[in-house]
């Protein structure tokens, strides 16, 4: 019983890991796992999030990863010893608290994502107890298989593909239905421009739910994005990091059939038919990668005010459009009812002010009360690069399509190399032969 309360525990504490924190990893098999639970009480030490993956290198054994809380830091040392003592396995210290103004690590090549792509907050068939699918054991084998997919996924394969059920594919078409039949009054021009080629060359068919790796290819050739499969939520330190170089963490599994019309978090029919027509737009691709962008590097607190910026944008954006309001948020172009909702006269409109903004509160179970309009996807962007400006960082950072990576600018050398790099004359000679 006291394993069970302290499991589901775990699962409502993942939901609110924070990224300034000590965390270790144990490697140990299962029947051990009890040590890890009551060793930081015995020392006094709050355990802010546990979660266990079966182990890549011995399917015998399991991996636990823990956070503590980082204000009882003296007493850790004592309960590792104790815990090197207790266990069948290893105690790996992964990082302590950074020192004050100390920059934290940020990915500088697109391969550097598999590092954190599988250090996930929920897990395979780890449901919530209010999840509709938390009593159904056939579904929880199904998630855990599209979690796998993901969790031995590396940068530069194709993605699975997935043989998906004929209940799966009814699911889907419910929600492809109603929501297609609410695109052309309610979505911004943009998702109404991409959304029947994405039917041509992807799939998207009321029976088909398309392949990840096939919408991946179509975004690539768009944009630059491409789609990468993860298993479950990832932080938002994380995820707004692979933005920086362009790539979409998406699901690819799909919400319970019971409930067709809620998911509580997010799955294939979000991502697919809220996210991806805006990201084969040029604008808006940009757009997103700003904000990817502006979070390398960037302490924890603007970590937390980008995420909410991309709450309010990426996620449940408005943009005007004429003399009419459109959605453009995925969060809205995948929700039947929210959609409309959005663009009735019950939530209150306010003008997008990144600094404003970063500071609103919202729910994350309920319609939204308020949304924010941009003016245009490019008077956004322009917003957050002077919002990202105010960002107390040493550097700015730019991103190479060429080499796929990210480098960082400070010092007169790189920004002489960044100056060459624009050729001018070039520039001068396009501007005279269009006039």
């Amino acid at each position: 019983v006291q394993l069970q309360v302290i499991q589901n525990k775990r699962l409502l504490l993942a939901r609110y890991l924070c990224f300034h924190r000590q965390t270790f990893t144990f490697n140990c098999n299962s029947l051990f796992c009890l040590p890890l639970l009551c060793t930081p009480y015995l020392f006094g030490i709050n355990l802010m999030h546990i979660e266990s993956r079966p182990s890549r290198s011995n399917k015998e054994q399991y991996e636990f990863f823990i956070s503590v809380d980082p204000s009882c830091s003296q007493a850790l040392d004592e309960a590792i010893d104790s815990l090197r003592t207790q266990i069948s396995g290893h105690v790996h210290e992964l990082s302590r608290n950074k020192k004050k103004d100390t920059v934290p690590w940020f990915p500088n090549d697109i391969q550097d994502l598999d590092r954190f792509a599988n250090q996930i907050l929920s897990y395979g068939s780890e449901l919530e107890a209010d999840h509709p699918g938390f009593t159904d054991s056939v579904y929880r084998v199904r998630r855990k298989e599209f979690a796998d997919i993901a969790y031995n996924y590396k940068h530069g394969q194709p993605v699975p593909r997935v043989e998906y059920t004929e209940e799966e594919k009814a699911t889907w078409g419910t929600v492809f239905k109603e929501l297609k039949s609410l695109y052309p009054t309610h979505a911004c021009r943009e998702h109404n421009r991409v959304f029947p080629l994405l039917e041509k060359y992807c799939g998207y068919r009321e029976d088909n739910i398309p392949q990840l790796e096939d919408v991946s290819r179509f975004l690539q050739a768009c944009t630059g994005f491409r789609l990468r499969p993860v298993a479950g939520l990832l932080s938002s330190r994380d995820f707004l990091a692979g933005l920086a170089f362009r790539v979409f963490h998406s699901t690819q599994y799909i919400r319970h059939g019971s409930k067709p019309r809620y998911t509580p978090e997010p799955d294939v029919c979000h991502e697919l038919l809220g996210h991806v027509p805006l990201f084969a737009d040029p604008g808006f691709a940009q757009f997103s990668q700003e904000i990817g962008l502006a979070s390398l590097g960037a302490p924890d607190e603007y970590i937390e005010k980008l995420a909410t910026v991309y709450w309010f944008t990426v996620e449940f954006g408005l943009c005007k459009q004429g003399s009419e309001i459109k959605a453009y948020g995925a969060g809205l172009l995948s929700s039947f009812g929210e959609l409309q909702y959005c663009l009735s006269d019950k939530p209150q409109l306010m003008p997008f002010e990144p600094e404003k903004t970063c500071l609103q509160k919202y729910p994350i179970t309920e319609y939204q009360p308020i949304y924010f309009i941009a003016e245009t996807f490019e008077d956004a962007k322009e917003k957050v690069r002077r919002f990202a400006s105010t960002i107390p960082r040493p550097f700015t950072v730019r991103y190479n399509p060429y080499t796929q990576s990210v480098e960082v600018l400070d010092n007169t050398q790189q920004l002489r190399n960044l100056a060459e790099s624009i050729n001018g004359i070039k520039l001068c000679e396009a501007l005279r032969k269009l006039e």
